[in-house]
């Protein structure tokens, strides 16, 4: 037997190659390629069981979060109408209300604005605007949002969220 024959006739292993050896092989590889149905049913499992425990904690902080952004826009509003207030001498009138920080009303002297970002008075987090009255019944002015029911009172998503505190 020459080198050549030699070599097409053994695998690097000594055993020689045959096609009933090459397709006992093939098998074997396609049948590692994959994940076994009981393997695939743990991992869902597992997942399932993360999420039903992680869910409800992650549901409640994105509940949660409406209600701080909410506390944090009636603060850039109290910003902004002590910013107003120092360029014209007095707060926004309730009938001017909240659009008087982003366009002049007409009347307001010393009106240096807009005193907010935003083209338009930004909406609160539930999508309703935000409640203004001048004078206030709780100081110069009120700000408030009536939260995620639109109804004085309530706890939790549905508290509402005012510039006097609780």
């Amino acid at each position: 037997m020459n080198n050549r024959t030699a070599a097409a006739v053994f695998s690097g292993v000594g055993q020689p190659m045959t096609s009933r050896n090459a397709s006992r092989r093939a098998r074997r590889r396609r049948g590692q390629a994959g994940f076994t149905l009981i393997e695939l049913l743990v991992v869902l499992v597992i997942l399932g069981l993360l999420a039903a425990l992680a869910g409800p904690r992650v549901i409640s902080y994105l509940g949660g979060a409406k209600s701080d952004t909410a506390r944090l826009q009636v603060e850039n509003f109290k910003s902004a109408l002590d910013l107003y207030r120092l360029d014209t001498g007095v707060y926004p009138t309730t009938q001017q209300g909240l659009g008087a920080l982003v366009k002049n009303p007409g009347n307001a002297p010393g009106w240096k604005g807009p005193y907010v970002d935003s083209p338009a008075v930004p909406m609160d987090p539930w999508g309703n605007a935000y409640l203004y009255r001048a004078p206030g019944e709780h100081g110069a002015y009120d700000l408030y949002t009536l939260g995620s029911d639109k109804a004085p009172g309530g706890s939790g998503e549905a508290a509402d969220v005012t510039s006097w505190g609780s």
